[in-house]
């Protein structure tokens, strides 16, 4: 390949299943994923993940800490700092008990993931070292979903800085996967005296890099990454520092990204909507070439 596009070798025949109407879309999951930053010398550096090569989904692909909606968030009064819920229901444009789930999400997800922790005592703190068995404990009930996130908060004394996290962009898997997921994409800066470990499971592997680097990379085909990683990864090059990155988050447009596939000239073509590198040419008919595998994304 040209470069690291991660394209599963099994969506043309589910494209082409969708348009002939023998596939029907499955509704999609809500997901968060946190574009984690840091400043460097060079200017900030992203948080990434590697995601273990036997993966069924994106397997091998480079992408962000993140994860589903734990449905428990929806209903249960989270201890809250930042905007309200209200505020924030806006800005991801659904109501406040979604907003308080998808938000809880990143923040859980990060914790989960990197070891790192958007919480505090009080609105004007976070807090510091989160390693040491006691904290590994409710980090593991957590993923186990044995914890939910109110009660990690409430047992912890803690309140969720929601202050601390941008919302920066929403991508929707496409209508031909069978797994699919709405996905908020938020960038928050390390807080002091934290640090970053590979604490999930399906990651062989965590990196600090720079996003031009990792972008320069996907493009040689050294790094592989799905459409919204990379695409991100783009949107931040402008920015020289972590705080400039989330100065800039409220500004986002948060119109959800989904790829479209559409007839045209004998061919389909699947294309994301403002994001044009990513367009596929696609034989209407299989070609012999292509083959079946595993693993929507």
């Amino acid at each position: 390949m040209a470069n690291g596009q991660w394209y599963p070798p099994e969506w043309p025949d589910r494209i082409r299943a969708l348009a002939a109407g023998t596939l029907t879309p499955v509704s999609p999951r809500r997901a968060a994923t946190v574009l984690l930053l840091k400043d460097t010398p060079d200017g900030p550096a992203v948080h990434m993940l590697r995601r273990r090569a036997s993966m069924a989904f994106a397997g091998g692909a480079y992408a962000y800490p993140g994860g589903g909606v734990d449905p428990r968030d929806d209903d249960r009064l989270v201890r809250w700092a930042g905007p309200t819920r209200a505020w924030w229901a806006k800005r991801l444009g659904v109501d406040e008990p979604g907003a308080q789930a998808i938000v809880c999400a990143a923040v859980r997800e990060t914790y989960e993931e990197a070891g790192v922790l958007l919480a505090g005592p009080d609105a004007d703190s976070v807090v510091g070292d989160t390693t040491g068995e006691d904290w590994e404990a409710d980090r593991a009930a957590l993923v186990a979903r044995e914890l939910s996130f109110a009660e990690f908060l409430q047992r912890r004394g803690l309140v969720l800085r929601s202050d601390l996290l941008g919302a920066w962009t929403r991508w929707i898997t496409p209508e031909f996967e069978s797994r699919r997921y709405d996905t908020w994409f938020f960038v928050a800066a390390l807080p002091e005296g934290q640090r970053t470990r590979n604490a999930s499971t399906e990651a062989d592997r965590t990196v600090w890099i720079r996003p031009a680097e990792a972008a320069a990379r996907y493009d040689k085909g050294e790094l592989l990454m799905m459409p919204p990683t990379i695409a991100t990864l783009r949107q931040l090059l402008p920015y020289a520092s972590a705080a400039e990155t989330l100065a800039a988050a409220p500004g986002r447009d948060m119109t959800p990204v989904l790829a479209r596939a559409r007839l045209r000239d004998g061919e389909i073509v699947l294309s994301w909507p403002g994001h044009e590198e990513f367009t596929k040419h696609i034989p209407t008919a299989p070609t012999g070439a292509e083959t079946t595998g595993g693993g929507p994304a």
